[in-house]
């Protein structure tokens, strides 16, 4: 195994489209909180893109974009986007995260015209929001923890945090 290269600050890096596949192999190493993500749930959605961050042919952070989980209970939830996961190498350079939210912001404000807001639940348990404050974000609410269970489909604790969520959300128009 040989040594990659990390470079000395975000800006060197380029933020690029990727495939679903790359997106979910380096969020499961990379993710915090919730590193299985099923692939059905990230294609099946009217809209999705996912995003990696690239130095020198070496991946450090990337991020899933998709129509919003709640989309029938938002108010314009099918012109939204929703940051399903953003997951950063533990050697990513400093700030990598609010740099890599910026691009793809102006990425998607660009090349999809149709979405006009974005949004973003944070787990309030190990994250502090730094990232939506520092890219001009809004806090729109705070939840408790509800589950999501149905009589059709039980979902365990590894596909769902128990904390308490803010709801972060970015206009594009």
């Amino acid at each position: 195994m040989f040594d990659r290269i990390v470079p000395q600050s975000c800006t060197k890096m380029d933020c690029v489209t990727c495939d679903v596949k790359t997106a979910m192999r380096y969020n499961a190493e990379w993710h915090s909180r919730l590193p299985h993500t099923n692939m059905g749930n990230m294609l099946r959605n009217r809209e999705k893109v996912f995003y990696a961050a690239v130095f020198e042919l070496n991946y450090f952070a990337v991020a899933m974009w998709t129509t919003p989980v709640a989309a029938n209970r938002l108010k314009g939830g099918n012109n939204m986007l929703e940051l399903r996961r953003l997951a950063i190498a533990p050697d990513a350079p400093k700030y990598t995260a609010t740099w890599m939210l910026g691009k793809m912001v102006r990425h998607i404000r660009r090349y999809h015209p149709n979405i006009n807001k974005l949004i973003s639940y944070q787990d309030t348990e190990v994250h502090s929001g730094t990232i939506y404050a520092a890219g001009n974000w809004s806090l729109e609410s705070t939840s408790d923890y509800t589950p999501w269970n149905t009589d059709v489909r039980v979902r365990t604790a590894a596909v769902q945090s128990k904390a308490s969520k803010n709801r972060w959300s970015y206009n594009l128009t």
